[in-house]
């Protein structure tokens, strides 16, 4: 029996890469949630005007990985504490967000919040919003599996890999197999990649 999970933590490439790697996820579908408007679309949602972040919805079997294992890895792929951004990724679109889909999952992220708060309170604190999920809008199928097919795009290579290579490195043994990646050999040079 599976259950579902819905984070957002940034551009939805990176998080589906990421989490799409765990042993005990069966499926990650990029998309939109959280907003007014009902189907956005990529351009819509990007605008920053329909109140939606990019997420991903995932699917995974509770006996092979745990919420708070997910919970560990979404918390440590992104930066919790920066309002409404992720590096050059910057919008309402982009903000740290769990959207729960139990309570049992709403007590688990506000506890896990409340635990990373107490645990460095001289660092900024987590912004994360735990809220309801209501709505999940998939997104277009030139989303899916976007670092899978486009490995050596250059935002794939300056942003994805070294996320990929953290998770690698702090989760190895949660993971199925360490997917084919670019060579991280381009240089970020402070601007912003467009997706």
């Amino acid at each position: 029996m599976s259950e579902k999970a819905v984070f957002g933590g940034g551009c939805f490439w990176c998080t589906e890469a990421v989490f799409k790697a765990l042993e005990g996820v069966s499926s990650v579908k990029p998309g939109y949630a959280g907003g007014t408007v009902a189907h956005p679309t990529y351009l819509q949602v990007a605008s920053g005007k329909t109140g939606h972040a990019e997420v991903i919805y995932i699917e995974y079997d509770p006996n092979k990985i745990s919420y708070h294992t997910l919970l560990t890895i979404f918390f440590a792929s992104h930066d919790p504490t920066t309002l409404n951004r992720q590096g050059n990724d910057i919008g309402t679109q982009y903000r740290s967000v769990i959207f729960y889909t139990t309570e049992t999952q709403k007590a688990e992220a506000e506890k896990f919040i409340a635990e990373i708060n107490a645990s460095n309170q001289v660092g900024a604190p987590v912004v994360t919003e735990v809220v309801p999920l209501e709505t999940f809008y998939e997104a277009e199928n030139y989303h899916h599996d976007y670092y899978a097919n486009n490995k050596n795009a250059p935002y794939c290579q300056i942003v994805i890999n070294p996320k990929l290579d953290k998770v690698h490195k702090e989760f190895s043994k949660l993971l199925k197999q360490l997917p084919q990646k670019a060579p991280t050999s381009l240089k970020y040079e402070g601007r912003r990649m467009d997706k």
